[in-house]
Order: C-alpha cells, then structure tokens, then sequence
C-alpha cells in the first residue's frame, strides 16, 4: 500500500445515535453477542446511524439477517422518528416474506423508536419476538454497527453529499449492488451476502 501511494481507513469513536425512552417498555437480551443462525429469517438485527449532507443529517435504519449478514430491509429519512425504523422492518418483511409458525427474532437497541408502540405492535402482529441490547452497550448490536463502520469508512467519508437524495441514492447503490451482491465477509467463507444464501439454498426451503 505504501508503495502504491494507498492509505488505509481508520476506524471512529462510537457515537450513540438513539436515545431511549424510559416510559416504553423493553424487551430482554436474549441475543446475548451470540450473531450466529442456523437459517434465514430466524434472527434479524437492526439500527439507526446518520449520514451528513449540506442540507443537513440524513437518518438511515436498517435491518440484518443473521444468517448471512445480507441488508435485508432499510429506510433513509431526515426524521428520527418510529416511522424510519417501521419502514426499513416493512421492507424486510415483504423481501423475505418469512414463514408463519417459524420463530423470527429482531434484535435493536433501547432507542425509543424499537421500543415505541407502533413498532412492538408490528412485531407482535407477525410473530416476531423482540429482543433489546443492555442499556448502553453497543456490543450487544456489534454486528450492525460494524455494517455501519464499513458503510462510513467504504463509501460515505469519501463522498460531498449536496442533498439528501444525492445520498440516498449512493447508499442504495452501496448497500443493493456492491455489499449485498459483491462484498467479501471473511465470516461467510469470503463470499458476498448474496452468494452465500444461494451456496446455502439447497439446504433450506424458499424464504423469498
């Protein structure tokens, strides 16, 4: 690297981006740092980070399948609200169309958002079981968040968003056509999230 003039991209600070809500209830850890699945659809993670542009911040969630560390779901708003974290969880929902009867959990912070009513009703009317990190600790999330570090020190430091759309657009593009399909994860054997379900499909039913 050094003789071809190339510079690494240094890790940042962790910086908490949500805030709980000490009026809503919370749902225990029951992850407890263990990121592993046995299959698709049987653990999801999500959460929140914000992207900088000149007209301000941009909010994006997202949600993770476990399995094979593919972004199944995400949302981008300039709003911190429930409705960003809804939106990325509707998403996942209808791109990977889980199977009633088979125990989904998602796993998120304390942030008021995963905690607000409208979000622990949706889990609730699908089946899904909740589950919250220890108040504070973001390594009970570190999976996402180490998602969130690759997407900053890959794609957005380098960039000048002038709008939020400008960086909507650059975001979906990371996230739909380079991570999902074309980025290599030493946890997955060095295939993409993509490749590796579809090496793993033959061992399991449809989950699309």
């Amino acid at each position: 690297m050094r003789n071809a003039g190339l510079k690494g991209c240094p890790k940042r600070r962790f910086r908490v981006t949500t805030q709980s809500n000490p009026l809503h209830p919370t749902a225990p850890n029951l992850l407890k740092q263990d990121f592993s699945a046995s299959r698709p659809n049987e653990r999801w993670a999500g959460d929140i980070t914000y992207v900088a542009t000149r007209q301000g911040w941009m909010y994006l969630a997202v949600v993770m399948d476990l399995f094979s560390r593919r972004i199944v779901g995400w949302s981008m708003s300039k709003w911190i609200s429930r409705h960003l974290v809804i939106d990325a969880f509707r998403m996942a929902l209808g791109a990977r169309q889980p199977e009633n009867g088979r125990p989904l959990l998602h796993h998120s912070d304390r942030g008021a958002q995963y905690s607000s009513d409208d979000f622990r009703k949706l889990l609730l009317k699908h089946g899904v079981e909740s589950s919250m990190s220890a108040r504070g600790n973001c390594y009970d999330n570190a999976v996402v968040e180490s998602f969130f570090g690759i997407l900053k020190r890959e794609r957005v430091r380098g960039m000048n968003y002038r709008t939020r759309e400008e960086a909507q657009a650059d975001i979906f593009d990371y996230i739909e056509c380079f991570y999902n399909r074309k980025r290599r994860h030493g946890y997955l054997g060095n295939v993409s999230p993509v490749e590796f379900e579809k090496r793993a499909s033959g061992q399991f039913e449809s989950v699309y």
